[in-house]
């Protein structure tokens, strides 16, 4: 009777949670680090699309606009510069305001 009982004690110490039901706490752990990772990359996109929007965004991530592309076509010569000034100023009277 004495090995009985000792060989029950130690299965059910060794059995883990599983014995005791909690099973399926163990698959709780891998769905909390995904949302972990998960709201981090959300919180890093999110902020590197609001330093866009302000201009604080690294040359690549910025958006060529109007005068740039002006200027670019300027310097090749498919635009001479009476028409050069007379776009700018078109576009610096219709800029809206930020």
């Amino acid at each position: 009777m004495l090995t009985t009982l000792a060989t029950a004690a130690t299965a059910a110490a060794h059995a883990g949670p599983w014995a005791a039901g909690f099973g399926w706490v163990f698959f709780l752990i891998p769905l909390f680090w995904l949302l972990v990772i998960g709201l981090v990359v959300f919180g890093v996109s999110r902020r590197r699309r609001a330093w866009a929007a302000e201009g604080y965004a690294p040359p690549w991530m910025r958006g060529a606009t109007a005068e740039s592309t002006l200027a670019e076509r300027f310097a090749k010569g498919d635009v001479d510069e009476v028409e050069y000034r007379a776009r700018l100023e078109v576009l610096r009277a219709n800029r809206p305001n930020a």
